[in-house]
């Protein structure tokens, strides 16, 4: 079958592309660096030709609600238009463990894009994945403060992003099932842990401070809402046996 990724050249997009072509499917790319803007129909609904399904794991980078609502409206809005006008049988959607309970700017555009998703003409399955592994090495790269590496407190169930791509692909082989089973990693950990052993990988000895940041999202990431609950579906490599693979 041919599947359209939209975000097909972000962390974990390659490696829906990576996946689908693996087992044998057609694949197009939609995004900025393919060539196509995922705000401009026309450019939209050419790459969408022929395509058998759609997944969505494109994103932007902003903490800001007004332009996640702002980037996720548009974008989905051209996606779904043009998926309903080339016959898209299947729209898949990844989206992320907590959004309607833990308050953040970018989450506001992602329960509009849930919502957007639901409310098409085009058949669809949602599935929400936790954090990536990667999100360690992410905060610690925007934590620094000279030698000294801040580690935030956090509540994660980590998953690899190579195992939320093959769910993905499957989600899309196999037909529209609506919001399905969250996805997570096999294990709890702490954000401030992950970050230590991040940085430790590649033998640094900065000093590491676990921080409490303040603001409604990391709170509620301490809290534990960005935790899967009961029912949803568990996936390895765990944090540390992912990292291991990396050095």
């Amino acid at each position: 079958m041919k599947i359209a990724v939209a975000g097909g050249t972000g962390t974990v997009g390659r490696l829906v592309v990576e996946r689908a072509r693996e087992v044998g499917h057609d694949v197009a790319v939609l995004s900025r660096a393919a060539g196509v803007d995922l705000r401009d129909r026309a450019a939209v609904e050419r790459t969408l030709a022929g395509a058998d399904a759609l997944i969505d794991v494109a994103s932007v980078g902003t903490t800001s609600a007004a332009t996640a609502t702002e980037f996720f409206s548009a974008a989905s809005r051209a996606l779904l238009h043009a998926a309903a006008r080339t016959g898209v049988e299947h729209a898949v959607l990844l989206s992320i463990v907590g959004i309607d309970r833990n308050p953040n700017g970018y989450y506001a555009g992602k329960v509009l894009q849930e919502r957007l998703f639901k409310e098409s003409a085009v058949p669809w399955s949602i599935l929400r994945a936790t954090q990536f592994h990667e999100f360690a090495g992410q905060v610690a790269s925007q934590a620094r403060l000279g030698p000294v590496q801040l580690a935030p407190r956090a509540r994660a169930q980590p998953v690899a992003a190579a195992a939320v791509a093959a769910r993905l692909v499957d989600l899309a082989v196999a037909g529209p099932q609506g919001r399905v089973p969250d996805l997570a990693g096999p294990r709890e950990e702490r954000l401030d842990r992950m970050i230590r052993a991040w940085i430790r990988r590649d033998g640094s000895r900065r000093l590491v401070v676990p921080v409490s940041i303040p603001g409604a999202q990391m709170r509620g990431m301490r809290e534990g809402l960005a935790l899967p609950g009961p029912g949803a579906t568990i996936a390895g490599p765990s944090f540390d046996e992912w990292l291991d693979s990396q050095r």
